[in-house]
């Protein structure tokens, strides 16, 4: 009866589930991923309710990588798993999402909170009455949990849980128990959008600030800038270009930061990464006596190894929660605001020339007979002159992570990696999320390269690109095993080897068609280079999939440094 009047009492009753999906519509998912189980069955019959559309995965880990690929293009994802063994499958992409600051929402469809007050032995439990040991285990890897079991508080939970994945661009972890799922709340609160923003800087605090960061780099001799990651993630792109563009400072990326700046701007200098820099920047990063450095990472693969050089004494960090200038730190201070008022007073700067990036090849790799084999050191700058303006390229961990960093991208390309947490297989079920995002925002083309070891972890999503109509080009890496690990260690162990599949013949297995598909080998610099000159290839009307051969002994500069350096820090 009690429920009756709290339900007479609300203005305009809507399912709790519908308030979700409605919700997340709101912010801009548009496709939901996961995988269908007894406990989120009733709750899936919502998603269409709410506008969006189902897509439907092999499984929960290549969902969350989906999910991963999809919030880096549109800002925010949406997976929905079932309780214990699917939500246990997703878990490592969770992790992944959490580690490299991507907005993911995880809904767990969990029994009743009857089953669960009751403590009864249901499937997908431990046999032990315990339904909080999964949640448990999400707990450190999500910045907001809501557990979605009293319809008096849902909505609530639901709004705070969405804002905080955004916010702080995170995963977060909401469960829905079955008997919640049409339960009321009200609707008349989907009227006022989620607040999204940030609150603003407190004045006085940000404008001394600004004055400090002012000061250093009027005094500043030769000033540089340097763009990560964390730029991307929590929205300053914008004030970065204002401040690239106003005060013409050379400006180099971090390798996670790879596609977050503008790269055909005259004053863009290329990736530095210490010793795996390209080349000319290590030099102008590192002799630079105030380096501006904006949402950085740090870590073993992003530096090339810990092979930075660079003092604090001579850095501006500058990041989502505080600022440092030198060794000095300003909590609660958010970049954006500084960033703003930085580029609105800064004035004239002092500027010294810094090195071109290029997508040049060097002469010695320009032999293209039809006995050259593809070498990595032709292969990235010329994929660098083949890419369009507004390419999603997407990369996987290994050769074409440390690759890439030698492509200088046209206007708008989208770098996704993943150099932080760095799950083989990543980018097969990223590139399925990227290319639906694209295909949701304008058919933008998306780009995969991945190697043949890390394919064969996630190669099933290219069945979901296919069903789902999605059209990426995919260049498989096929250099016999896991190079990467051969250079950290046993180059020529078993356990660095893996299975020879047929790879091209995989995608009519997975439902390929003449019509929607089409496969390619290429073995010789010659074959590739008229590949990447047919235009119909490059216009990617269907998806295609090219198996490239290269040598197993060849990787790009940066990855054997890093490789070497990441074995010396294994044996300490």
């Amino acid at each position: 009866m009690a429920s009756d009047i709290r339900t007479s009492e609300l203005k305009d009753p809507i399912d709790v589930a519908e308030y979700l999906f409605r919700r997340l519509h709101e912010v801009g998912v548009r496709g939901v991923h996961g995988v269908p189980g007894d406990y989120n069955l009733v709750a899936l019959d919502y998603i269409p309710k709410a506008g969006l559309n189902w897509v439907g995965n092999v499984n929960e880990l290549n969902a969350g990588y989906a999910a991963d690929g999809y919030a880096r293009v549109k800002g925010i994802s949406a997976v929905v798993t079932t309780f214990g063994v699917g939500e246990l499958s997703l878990l490592n992409a969770i992790a992944g999402g959490y580690s490299e600051f991507v907005p993911i929402v995880h809904i767990v469809g969990t029994p009743s909170t009857l089953s669960q007050r009751d403590g009864m032995l249901l499937h997908h439990t431990l046999g032990n009455g315990n339904f909080e040991v999964f949640s448990e285990m999400s707990k450190n890897i999500s910045c907001a949990m809501a557990k979605l079991n009293d319809p008096h508080e849902a909505a609530t939970l639901i709004d705070n849980a969405i804002r905080e994945c955004w916010v702080q661009s995170r995963p977060v972890y909401i469960t829905l128990p079955t008997d919640m799922v049409q339960k009321k709340v009200e609707g008349e609160r989907l009227k006022k959008p989620i607040d999204l923003n940030h609150p603003p800087n407190e004045t006085e605090k940000e404008d001394y600030v600004v004055d400090v960061v002012l000061k250093y780099l009027h005094e500043a001799k030769n000033p540089i800038i340097l763009v990560d990651a964390c730029a991307q993630r929590h929205r300053v792109l914008e004030e970065v270009h204002e401040l690239i563009e106003k005060s013409n400072l050379p400006t180099f990326v971090a390798p996670m930061g790879k596609g977050a700046v503008n790269e055909t701007l005259p004053n863009y200098g290329g990736v530095y990464a210490g010793d795996g820099s390209n080349e000319g920047v290590r030099e102008c990063v590192e002799s630079s006596d105030l380096i501006l450095s904006i949402g950085a990472i740090k870590s073993d693969f992003n530096t090339a190894g810990f092979t930075y050089r660079i003092s604090q004494l001579s850095t501006i960090d500058f990041h989502s929660n505080y600022i440092r200038v030198k060794y000095s730190e300003y909590p609660g201070v958010r970049m954006q605001g500084v960033l703003k008022k930085v580029v609105a007073k800064m004035g004239k700067v002092s500027i010294q020339p810094g090195p071109k990036a290029s997508n040049e090849i060097a002469h010695e790799d320009k032999e293209m007979s039809n006995k050259e084999v593809i070498s990595h050191d032709w292969l990235w700058p010329r994929v660098g002159q083949w890419l369009q303006p507004n390419d999603i390229v997407i990369t996987e961990t290994g050769t074409a992570n440390f690759g890439i960093w030698e492509t200088r991208f046209p206007t708008g390309v989208l770098a996704l990696s993943q150099v932080l947490w760095g799950s083989i297989g990543y980018s097969v079920g990223a590139c399925q999320g990227a290319a639906l995002a694209a295909k949701e925002t304008g058919n933008r083309r998306t780009v995969l390269f991945v190697g043949d070891g890390s394919f064969e972890l996630t190669a099933q999503e290219v069945s979901t690109m296919i069903r789902q109509g999605l059209k990426p080009i995919i260049f498989l890496i096929n250099n016999s095993g896991y190079t990467i690990e051969r250079y950290i260690h046993g180059f020529e162990a078993a356990y660095n080897d893996i299975s020879e599949w047929n790879y091209t013949n995989l995608i009519p297995t997975f439902g390929g068609t003449p019509e929607n598909s089409k496969t390619y080998q290429v073995k010789t610099k010659q074959q590739a280079e008229d590949l990447f000159n047919d235009k119909e290839f490059a216009a990617a009307g269907k998806l295609q999939f090219v198996e490239m051969f290269m040598p197993k002994d060849d990787a790009p500069k940066a990855l054997k440094l890093t490789a070497e350096a990441s074995a010396k820090n294994n044996a300490k």
